[in-house]
């Protein structure tokens, strides 16, 4: 593994290499979890999931999840325990420790030595971690499906499909209390697509009732409108802000006049 990140990263940017570097643990955990025997219950969603699975340019932080199989499968510690047991085989100081309070439990994978040992850190005891999230009470109504991807190494993804994908992000972007660009970036590229399906109405509106049981529910001919009255009143500045760390190629970002006009023809 040690021989390998080093030609991963070797000549980069610091900030891409700290990305490159982070996307292959990223994929060791992927693997590890499918050894595991995650990918039964779990169900990948979220931003990491549509560069895994579909070439999204830009980088990402998080593995989400939303536990759709059985709950006595379910098991996130002990499959952590697994993974950090993996990467300490590997010669790495690695660590893991779980939160399961609520609803979304939390896993963190972290690994010392590895952005020291790459020449992306000064520091011998800085810490590369990887979280990973699963929703134990995801809305219902998703669609899935499994598809094999080879990103660092082959692995055999469960996953939300396509049009559940695009209704987990409607969702974020609706929902989520403070603006997150990554979410507007992705929401870009979703809609940019033409041959990208519509969201599943029944997964989105389950979402939105769990945190507004009195909500209208939305049909395809308003989700547009009120995404695009969300995008209307965020801070391009701040959008822009957050995202910019994580792309391939900054010239790949969007304004808010073509978010909005990508929703209008989505509005029909």
């Amino acid at each position: 593994m040690k021989g390998h990140l080093h030609s991963l990263v070797r000549g980069l940017d610091p900030l891409v290499g700290r990305n490159v570097l982070r996307e292959y643990v990223q994929a060791r955990i992927l693997e590890g979890l499918q050894r595991a025997g995650a990918m039964s219950p779990l169900a990948f969603q979220g931003g990491t999931a549509l560069r895994f699975l579909y070439g999204l340019r830009r980088y990402s932080e998080d593995l989400d999840f939303a536990l759709e199989g059985p709950r006595e499968l379910y098991d996130l510690r002990g499959w952590t325990r697994a993974i950090v047991r993996q990467f300490r085989r590997e010669g790495y100081e690695a660590e893991g420790s779980m939160r399961d309070r609520g609803n979304v439990h939390t896993g963190w994978i972290r690994v010392r030595g590895a952005l020291y040992e790459t020449g992306l850190s000064p520091h011998r005891a800085e810490t590369l971690g990887v979280k990973v999230d699963v929703d134990t009470n995801p809305p219902a109504g998703a669609v899935t499906a499994t598809r094999l991807v080879r990103r660092h190494v082959s692995v055999r993804l469960h996953h939300h499909d396509r049009a559940s994908l695009l209704a987990g992000k409607l969702h974020a972007v609706m929902c989520r209390p403070w603006t997150k660009g990554r979410d507007i970036y992705d929401l870009a590229w979703y809609l940019s697509d033409p041959t990208w399906p519509p969201p599943n109405l029944e997964l989105l509106n389950a979402a939105i009732r769990q945190g507004d049981a009195e909500a209208v529910p939305l049909d395809a001919r308003t989700w547009p409108v009120v995404v695009a009255e969300r995008v209307e009143g965020l801070s391009w500045d701040e959008v822009a802000h957050d995202v910019r760390p994580f792309l391939e190629r900054e010239a790949e970002t969007a304004t808010k006049a073509d978010v909005l006009g990508l929703l209008e023809a989505r509005g029909g």
